[in-house]
């Protein structure tokens, strides 16, 4: 099962994302059903894996917190982007809780993440490299923001990959500050 732990947006965020995802030939966007933020990749794993990442998982304990959207860029660079995303301004709570889900994946098995934590909303992928085609859709919303809203849980998904891209199955949610519950 290829899995991955998330954030939710709220509806009415995931719409407000979406109305900028326009105007840029040659990409990929993602649904808006399908944005999130990804606290941790975790990719195939075993059920006996799962079990023991799904304890870890529960464990975790954090407060509710204020998230908000703002700004966009792209990875690795202007010069050769390959990833659309929008930016978050969540803080230190943010980063706790991605440390303590990063501890979980590791006392589950997991090997730790190299890369560091770069919180981020993913809105595209880019077949090519284009550098040009890029920058208008930069400048248009350097300053795009959201309103913040309260992340009051996470979420276990596993990802199937399809041609048309990964279909995310939620499999379980983990309310801050709360008990676990189980998709059914």
């Amino acid at each position: 099962m290829r899995l991955f732990v998330a954030i939710d947006l709220p509806d009415e965020v995931k719409r407000s994302v979406a109305d900028i995802c326009r105007g840029v030939p040659g990409v990929r966007w993602l649904p808006p059903d399908q944005l999130h933020l990804t606290l941790r990749f975790i990719g195939e794993e075993d059920d006996a894996v799962a079990a023991a990442i799904r304890r870890g998982l529960a464990e975790i304990t954090s407060p509710p917190f204020p998230l908000s959207l703002q700004g966009v860029g792209c990875f690795p660079s202007p010069r050769r982007p390959r990833v659309l995303w929008v930016g978050l301004s969540g803080g230190a709570p943010l980063q706790q809780l991605q440390q303590k889900v990063e501890a979980a994946m590791v006392a589950a098995g997991i090997l730790a993440e190299e890369r560091p934590f770069s919180p981020h909303i993913t809105l595209a992928r880019l077949r090519e490299h284009r550098e040009g085609d890029v920058a208008p859709f930069l400048a248009r919303n350097a300053s795009f923001h959201c309103e913040p809203f309260t992340v009051d849980a996470f979420h276990l998904y596993s990802s199937i990959l399809a041609a048309k891209g990964a279909i995310h199955r939620h499999e379980a949610s983990y309310p801050l500050a709360g008990r676990m519950e189980t998709a059914g």
